[in-house]
This record gives C-alpha cells, sequence and structure tokens, in this order.
C-alpha cells in the first residue's frame, strides 16, 4: 500500500482552506477591534458633564468624538471581511463531495440486510437499463457490477467490510489544499517570487522594525536612554529642587524628534519659544550643561513653565505643549522608579549617597503640579473652577483663615456661603459640585511582624509588615455628616453634657478612694462585685415605679452603693488572703493557670486565623487583576481623561531617608489593602516612622500618620533543641522512648515519697 499527493484540480479544497483562514482573521478582530457602544460613551460622557465640564480633556474629547472617523472605519473593514467569510461559506456550501463512504445497498437502491435473491433480482434489473448493450450508461453500469460483486462474492465483501473498498486496500491519498496551477511549470516563476518577497522581504522588515522599537523602550513604556539619563543625574544630584527637577524632566528623549517622532520641531519656534522665555523669566536659559542646552530640552521646559503658570499659547504651541504634559507624569513615576532603585543599591551595597527624600517628594509633588497646572508656590484653591487669584484674598482673611481645601470643607455652610459670595448662586453650586468629587481617605495602620511566633513584638532585623487599609469617600459625604446633627458634638443636648460630666467626676472620685489592686484576681471577685450593682439597680427601678427619688438624688445613692460594694470587695480579699489550707491554694493556683493556658490557646489561635487570611488575601491579589480605572481627576488644564492614583510608602522624615519604597496605589476604588513590608532596625529602642500618602493629581490631599516602632532584643537561636535530635536507626529510637519512660517512672516515684 503506497501514498499519493494530489494538488486540488477542482478547486473544492481549497475553498476550505480559504474559509478557514478568513474565520480565523475575522471573528477574533470582530471581538477586539470592533468599536464598543458609542451610545454607552456618551452617556459616561453626559454623566460627568456637571462636574467635569469645564474640565480641557472633557472638551477635547467631546470634539475627538465628533470628528473621529476611525470608529466609521473599523466598522467597514470588519462588515467587508465578514461579508467575505459568507460567500466563502456559502460557496463551500454548495460543492459537491467528493470523498463519500463507499456503500454497496445505496448504489443498488436497497435497503440493508436484504436477501442475496432480492440483490439478484434488483441487479437484473438494473443491467437491464444500464447495460451498454442496452444503449445504457457504462460508468454507471461498472458501479453496480462493482456493487453486486460486493455483496456476492465471498472475497469482494470481505474486502468492503474490512477495508471499505471491494478490490481491496487502496493506496493512502493526501490531498493538499491549493490549487494544481500553483506547481505549474508556467506559473514557478511568479509564485517563487512571491514566496521570497513575502517570506525574504516583508516578514524580516516587520519583525526587524518591532524589535529594534520594542529594545528601546521599557516595560512602561519609557524609552530605556532616559531611564538612563533620570539615573545619572538623581546619582549625581542626591538632594533636587524643584528647579533642577524640572530640567531632568524636561530632557527626556521623549521630547527629542530625533528618539521621538511625535514630537516636532516647527519652524515658528524661533519666534514663539524666546518670546515665552520673556514672559517667564529666569529659566536658566544660559546653562551651558548638556543637555539642557540643547534646543528640544529648552522647547519642553519652556512649554511645561508655561502650562505651571497657565499661559495662553498659539495653537501650533498649544498642540506641542498638550504633548509635552501628557508625557510627563509617567516620565515622574520612572524618576520615582529610579529614586527607589537608587535607595535600595545604597542601602545594599553602600559606596554612594541615595537620593534624599525630598527628591522623591520633590517629583510626586510636580506630578501634582502638572495635572493641575499650577506652580508650586500657588494655593490648592486654586484646583476649584471659578476661583482668581484675586479671590484669594476672600479666603485668607482674618475671619475664615482658608488655606487649604481641608479649611474650606471644615467650614460651616453658612460661613461658607458668606465666604464666597463674589461666585453668586449658580458657580457657587458647581463649586461645590466639584469639591463633593474630591477623595476623602481615611487611613488605618495595623503593625506586625508575619510568619513569626510574637507577631506583635518587633524584634532587631526582623521583616515587619505594615498594613494599610485605605478607604475613599467622596467630600459630599463630609458635607453630609457636618450637615447631620447626630454627628456634630456642638448640638449635644446640655442634659447629656451634664451627664458626661458626672460619670467623669465618679472616675475621678472612685480613684482617689480605690485601694491598690491586685495582680491576679479570681472570676469569683467580679461576680460579688456585681451583685451590688445589680441589687440597686433594681432599687433604682422600684422607687422610680413609687415616684419618690428625685433626679438630683441618685448620685448620692450610687456613692453609698458603691462604697459598700468597695468594702465587701475588700472584705472578700481578706477573706482570700487569710486561706492557710495548702489544698486550697493549689487549688486556686491550678484555676489561675487553666485560665492563663486558655488565654494564651484563644490569643493563638486568632493569630493562626489572621495569618491565615493574610496569605488568603495575597494569593487572591496575585490571581485577580483589578482595573486600573478608578475615578476620573478633576484638572482644568490636564489634556487627557487622568485617574486617581496614589503613592504609599514609609519614610524617616527626621534622617530623610525611605524606609519602605513607594508602592503605586491604582485600583483604589472604595478601599484597598495595601502591605508595605521594611527590615526592622539592627539596634534596639524606639523610632519614630511616618506613613505617608500622596496623591499624583491632586494638591494639599496628603496625609502622613505617625508610626511609632519598639524595636527589641533579638531572641537567640537555639543550638541544642529537642526537635533536632533525630534518632538515626529504630533501636536508638526505641532505647531513647525507653529511657523516657525510666525516667517519668522515677520523677513519680519521687513525687509519691
Amino acid at each position: 500500500m503506497g501514498q499519493q499527493f494530489q494538488y486540488d484540480d477542482s478547486g473544492n479544497t481549497f475553498f476550505y482552506f480559504l474559509t478557514s483562514f478568513v474565520g480565523l482573521i475575522v471573528i477574533p478582530a470582530t471581538y477586539y477591534l470592533w468599536p464598543r457602544d458609542q451610545n454607552a460613551e456618551q452617556l459616561r460622557l453626559k454623566s460627568l458633564r456637571r462636574v467635569h465640564g469645564r474640565c480641557l480633556w472633557y472638551r477635547l474629547r467631546l470634539i475627538k468624538s465628533q470628528q473621529s472617523i476611525i470608529p466609521l472605519l473599523k466598522k467597514a473593514a470588519l462588515l467587508f471581511g465578514w461579508a467575505v467569510f459568507l460567500f466563502l461559506a456559502y460557496k463551500v456550501s454548495k460543492l459537491d463531495r467528493e470523498y463519500q463512504e463507499y456503500n454497496p445497498y445505496e448504489v443498488l437502491n436497497l435497503d440493508p440486510g436484504v436477501s442475496i435473491a432480492e440483490i439478484k433480482k434488483q441487479y437484473r434489473l438494473l443491467s437491464l437499463k444500464y447495460h451498454p448493450d442496452k444503449r445504457g450508461d457504462e460508468a454507471t453500469f461498472m458501479k453496480i457490477s462493482k456493487a453486486y460483486l460486493a455483496l456476492t462474492d465471498e472475497e469482494s465483501r470481505r474486502n468492503w467490510e474490512n477495508h471499505g473498498n471491494p478490490d481491496g486496500p487502496r493506496a493512502t491519498s493526501f490531498g493538499i489544499a491549493l490549487p494544481a496551477w500553483i506547481v505549474d511549470q508556467k506559473n514557478s516563476m511568479l509564485v517563487l517570487l512571491v514566496y521570497g518577497l513575502a517570506f525574504m522581504v516583508i516578514l524580516p522588515v516587520v519583525v526587524g522594525t518591532w524589535w529594534y522599537r520594542s529594545i528601546r523602550y521599557s516595560g512602561d513604556q519609557i524609552l530605556i536612554n532616559t531611564t538612563q539619563l533620570f539615573m545619572h543625574f538623581m546619582y549625581k544630584t542626591p538632594n533636587m529642587n524643584m528647579k533642577r527637577l524640572t530640567m531632568v524632566l524636561t530632557a527626556a528623549f521623549e521630547f527629542d524628534p530625533r528618539s521621538n517622532k511625535e514630537a516636532t520641531i516647527r519652524p515658528t519656534d524661533n519666534i514663539e519659544v524666546p518670546q515665552l522665555i520673556r514672559e517667564l523669566g529666569n529659566i536658566n536659559v544660559k546653562k551651558k550643561e548638556p543637555p539642557f542646552c540643547y534646543p528640544y530640552s529648552l522647547k519642553a521646559r519652556v512649554l511645561l513653565l508655561s502650562h505651571l503658570a497657565r499661559m495662553e499659547v498659539s495653537e501650533d504651541i498649544e498642540e506641542d505643549r498638550q504633548f509635552v504634559v501628557r508625557k510627563s507624569p509617567a516620565l515622574l513615576q520612572e524618576m520615582v522608579n529610579v529614586g527607589c532603585q537608587l535607595t535600595m543599591m545604597a542601602n545594599s551595597r553602600g559606596g554612594f549617597h541615595a537620593p534624599r527624600l525630598i527628591s522623591i517628594e520633590n517629583c510626586m509633588k510636580l506630578s501634582q503640579m502638572v495635572i493641575q497646572g499650577l506652580q508650586e508656590t500657588k494655593s490648592p484653591l486654586l484646583q476649584l473652577p471659578h476661583f482668581e487669584e484675586e479671590h484669594l484674598r476672600y479666603c485668607i482673611s482674618k475671619k475664615y483663615k482658608v488655606r487649604s481645601i481641608q479649611d474650606l470643607v471644615s467650614l460651616k455652610d453658612s460661613d461658607r456661603r458668606s465666604m464666597l459670595r463674589f461666585l453668586g448662586e449658580e458657580k457657587y453650586d458647581e463649586v461645590m459640585g466639584v469639591l463633593g468629587s474630591f477623595p476623602h481617605i481615611t487611613m488605618d495602620t495595623k503593625l506586625q511582624v508575619l510568619d513569626d511566633e510574637d507577631s506583635n513584638n518587633i524584634t532587631a532585623g526582623s521583616i515587619v509588615t505594615v498594613t494599610v487599609t485605605l478607604t475613599r469617600k467622596r467630600m459630599a459625604e463630609v458635607f453630609e455628616k457636618e450637615q447631620d446633627p447626630q454627628c456634630t458634638g456642638e448640638e449635644q443636648p446640655a442634659e447629656e453634657v451634664q451627664g458626661d460630666a458626672s460619670k467623669a467626676k465618679t472616675k475621678v472620685w472612685q480613684n482617689k478612694n480605690k485601694g491598690p489592686k491586685k495582680a491576679a484576681k479570681s472570676k469569683k471577685k467580679k461576680l460579688i462585685k456585681k451583685k451590688p450593682i445589680v441589687q440597686q439597680a433594681k432599687a433604682e427601678k422600684q422607687k422610680q415605679a413609687n415616684g419618690n427619688v428625685a433626679g438630683n438624688e441618685v448620685t448620692p445613692t450610687l456613692k453609698e452603693d458603691e462604697d459598700n460594694a468597695s468594702d465587701r470587695g475588700s472584705d472578700s480579699d481578706e477573706a482570700e488572703a487569710n486561706k492557710d489550707t495548702p489544698s486550697e491554694r493549689d487549688e486556686e493556683s491550678d484555676k489561675q493557670s487553666d485560665t492563663e493556658v486558655d488565654e494564651i490557646a484563644a490569643d493563638d489561635e486568632e493569630e493562626w486565623k489572621a495569618l491565615q487570611q493574610s496569605i488568603q488575601r495575597r494569593d487572591r491579589a496575585l490571581l485577580e487583576t483589578k482595573s486600573k480605572i478608578t475615578h476620573p481627576v478633576y484638572n482644568l488644564y490636564f489634556p487627557e481623561e487622568k485617574q486617581e492614583w496614589w503613592w504609599l510608602y514609609i519614610a524617616d522624615r527626621k534622617d530623610q531617608t525611605l524606609v519602605s519604597m513607594p508602592y503605586h496605589v491604582c485600583t483604589l476604588k472604595d478601599s484597598e489593602e495595601v502591605e508595605l513590608k521594611f527590615p526592622a532596625p539592627s539596634k534596639t529602642g524606639n523610632y519614630q516612622y511616618s506613613v505617608i500618602l500622596r496623591s499624583d493629581s491632586y494638591l494639599g490631599l496628603d496625609q502622613i500618620k505617625p508610626l511609632k516602632l519598639e524595636v527589641l532584643e533579638a531572641k537567640q537561636v537555639l543550638d541544642n533543641h529537642p526537635q533536632w535530635d533525630i534518632p538515626e536507626t529504630e533501636e536508638e529510637e526505641e532505647d531513647q522512648e525507653d529511657s523516657d519512660g525510666i525516667e517519668e517512672s522515677e520523677d513519680e516515684e519521687e513525687d509519691n515519697d
């Protein structure tokens, strides 16, 4: 049995191949490239209009959605692909089946399992009709004869049952789903030319272009040369002020037309850039240090500073400025990463100074300034709409003293309206709507040492884990709480205040008359002390029911009853102390030891559960991928929609050093739990650190929470711990068990003596 390879002469199998190939392209392309529902995007923008309607990114998004024809072109291309796919599928459905299973019963028009007599009878009838001598079809007669032999001749029937063919096994045939004209000698040069062009020119060019581009960028789509530039200058200048930082940022190769095709140099730059330099003032134009003196760096620096000053420029320069501003937040995040890398290298290797904390925090602050379009010395209140420089004098007056967003939020509504009366009712409502959309973050911290027997004690050199729980709410919810009289302590009834004062006095009076407490108290004592209070409460109810007690007589009664309770407690203490019987003492000590053991077991169980929960949370965090779309940032002058992201880290502000690396929180929608880890100091003592939360978009919303650390001396490792005494053979193990049993019996005999 041989093999046969044959091309498709009729072209039928080629249609199968072509239909499958087109389907493999069209179906995934439709899923990934089909434009999303434009109505949903329009509805989302409409919902954001009340708050973000004045933002630059919002206006640009509306213009882009109206003018863009890219979604229409995508739909047209995909619909054309589907039309081709459906046409090919229809073509394939009309093709004749060339490869069918041979069935002699179908050829003779008989049902399977009929008798030999019926087969012969049907064969005679068909022979009279299709025999060539009777002017019948010769090919049909050959098929009828073959089917008749397959059902009547034993050998033919055996071949058909075993091999599917009355003639016996045939050569295996492999069909190639390509038309025969491809291998025709007349078309050989054309086919060779197409193959050479596709696989020797187009494919290498595409792969080479992709590879050349990919090796120039890091995983965050930042040029490798830019990362090296940042590392050089942060190593060279550990203490970097804001002016120097702006120069380093605008020297990035993303703004150089030779490295990035998106950056442009216009003929009008020689006129407009010097004019902006004169308006901005001193920006170190004469500095000859490369690359700060290069034209692209100077232009980018001028455009960035004009953005921070909120200056108006021409349309051409505005387009270039939007490009610079759009690239700056990602570049500043790369500078923070570079600063962290240098800090880790300095801590592990030594030999050079790590960047100061002020340098890394300046990168974070510059990110806020770029997104809000504000200079370093400007008030955070200018982030709000309709606020201008001349309006700030109403806010910082002696009457209100409002200098930050928090000060504005903490004002009463009446004072706020009075201070902002220059806005008018409509503008005031818009300002309050924007202010209500600002984030209000609450930060809770928990300090522990995971994977340790005593997780609450921090020893020298241990790995400390600070679990920070961030909860985000809108400022509007803070307004609602302030307006709720139950949440404010200013409008409490006078009776409650008097009650609190009487409670405080009672506590002071109790402290004066109490005797020294004993270290260990049994549960029986506590029950004895509680009985007079219960009796006193019942007496109070009876007196109130009879109507004989006035409100001012309650306090003396309480004092007398508490005196009696304390006297009874002291008597019971004396009775406990006068116990001389050894058996009573042993019983009491056994009870105390049992309660202590139970408490320790309960604490261990709680710690184990907490450890398991933290491990499960970490596993879930690794497996699930959270969306980085959190909440849109209100920014009047940033050209792109920006999401709220945060930096969270621990620092020693006294030494100006990082304790833990900044964690970029990009998924804080409602609440987020972050673990910050750092090695404890090698020396024992008390340390004062700070947990710092910084926004990458808003000015004046940063939070700093103190973190006190008490470092104890590390426990010594036991070299001769019993768990390491492992017997080498079974005999030694049995001897060891026997010796242990003998020692236990000797101890029991000594106790009995």
